[in-house]
């Protein structure tokens, strides 16, 4: 699920609104409809399931050694913190086992213990997307273990040696990482309609980490159901690769700005400067826009800084899917975004700046029953035209902006000045 930073939120006009209250109500009506439906459903298999299931002590039992397993996974990380965003764990490890050894009513209810430690123990977000992870991740764990159980029966086959039940246990791990990332994947859309299906599936990463955690999951159910106290020489292991996925998320968080997921101003900068360096050792040329959202204080001041960010990540999401994958792309500070352009000269430039500047016009932030829209100005510098290294290229993008912004804002402009002229060449007479 995307997850976007903490944002104050101002009242408009010193009104408390609902949507200030909630932050659930200032998003997108479909992505609410869509967290209330799955959260609705997961409420009512989870009454339906408790009225149907039986309570046995050893279940009980299973139960609280692997929400303890997983509790202690959380206290043992937690000083390295959780990154913002959607964020990847191996808690799995021990939702897995819970669906696969366990009746299916277990499955929906191992999520919430662990949800809610996450957020008083770890980092403290919104609540509605709390609620909806554990929805999602129980429903997924119930759909498995209802399969598991209707195929294989006796969770006791898993140690008896045969492939059969090991294949079937692996073959329901995979049906839960779909599942989970099926339920998550459509909020994510929901959330930001721009962005694309392939952003917010699977990409070469995180399939091997569901790989990982699918191996992990699996192994961990075999030992549990081997004997609980075998859970002891588990958890160290799941810890310390649990350490070392969360070092890994966090190092690339501190390279990208916690509201849009684009660069951040410092880590734009290293990329921009390899670009520029390796576009002077082939000759290629280069372009530099510096794109900044117009009138965006007034946004703040009219409808509070929870839309202010739903704009802000609008605009992001825009250039994310108007530009090439090679595109170096970030977040300067405010309003103001800048992107680098490799291969690209003037005309090309302009092409792809006006094409930003003409779809983000025409993109809609949805405000109580009206639809709020933004327009861009644009600055353009060209690499050996108005700069040669990244300071002289940002300064001439800024000094186009602040042209485009006095000759009326909404348009693309290029520096007001002369091209270089090539060593050694003579000027133009008179």
């Amino acid at each position: 699920m995307a997850v976007s930073s903490h944002t104050s939120v101002k009242p408009r006009g010193g009104v408390v609104t609902l949507a200030d209250r909630c932050p659930l109500f200032g998003q997108r009506r479909p992505l609410v409809v869509y967290l209330c439906g799955v959260v609705a459903l997961g409420l009512v298999v989870l009454a339906f399931s408790i009225a149907a299931s039986d309570v046995r002590g050893t279940d009980v039992l299973t139960f609280t050694a692997l929400m303890l397993c997983g509790a202690a996974c959380i206290e043992a990380t937690r000083r390295l913190g959780m990154p913002a965003g959607v964020s990847r764990d191996l808690l799995s490890a021990w939702w897995l086992p819970v669906a696969l050894l366990l009746p299916p009513v277990y499955a929906l209810l191992a999520p919430i213990p662990l949800q809610i430690l996450l957020q008083k123990r770890v980092r403290e977000t919104v609540v509605y997307r709390r609620v909806f992870s554990s929805a999602a991740i129980g429903l997924a764990g119930y759909a498995t273990s209802t399969l598991f159980h209707l195929v294989v029966g006796d969770p006791s086959a898993l140690t008896a040696g045969a492939g059969g039940p090991i294949l079937m246990a692996i073959g329901c791990a995979v049906v839960f990482t779909v599942l989970n990332t099926a339920l998550i994947a459509v909020a994510a859309h929901t959330a930001d309609p721009e962005s694309s299906w392939r952003e917010v599936l699977w990409d070469r990463e995180s399939l091997t980490l569901d790989v990982v955690e699918l191996c992990l999951g699996v192994l961990v159910t075999i030992t549990c159901k081997l004997g609980l106290p075998l859970l002891l020489l588990a958890l160290p292991p799941v810890v310390l690769l649990q350490r070392s996925l969360l070092h890994a998320q966090l190092q690339a968080a501190a390279r990208t700005d916690a509201k849009t997921g684009l660069l951040n101003a410092a880590a734009w900068q290293r990329e921009a400067d390899t670009e520029i360096g390796r576009a002077r050792r082939t000759g290629e040329t280069l372009a530099l826009l510096i794109i900044d959202i117009d009138h965006f204080k007034r946004v703040n001041d009219n409808y509070g800084h929870l839309i202010g960010d739903q704009v802000l990540i609008g605009v992001a999401a825009m250039l994310r899917s108007q530009l090439r994958d090679y595109d170096v792309v970030g977040r300067f500070g405010g309003e103001e975004f800048v992107v680098l352009l490799p291969r690209t000269d003037t005309v090309e430039a302009r092409r792809v700046a006006e094409r930003l500047r003409s779809r983000i016009a025409r993109m809609a932030v949805p405000v109580d029953e009206t639809m709020l829209s933004v327009t861009v100005s644009t600055g353009i510098a060209i690499m050996s035209v108005h700069g040669d290294d990244l300071i002289e290229l940002l300064a001439a993008a800024d000094l186009a902006l602040y042209r485009a912004k006095e000759l009326g804002r909404d348009r693309v402009c290029l520096p007001a000045i002369p091209p270089a002229r090539p060593p050694g060449a003579q000027p133009a007479p008179g």
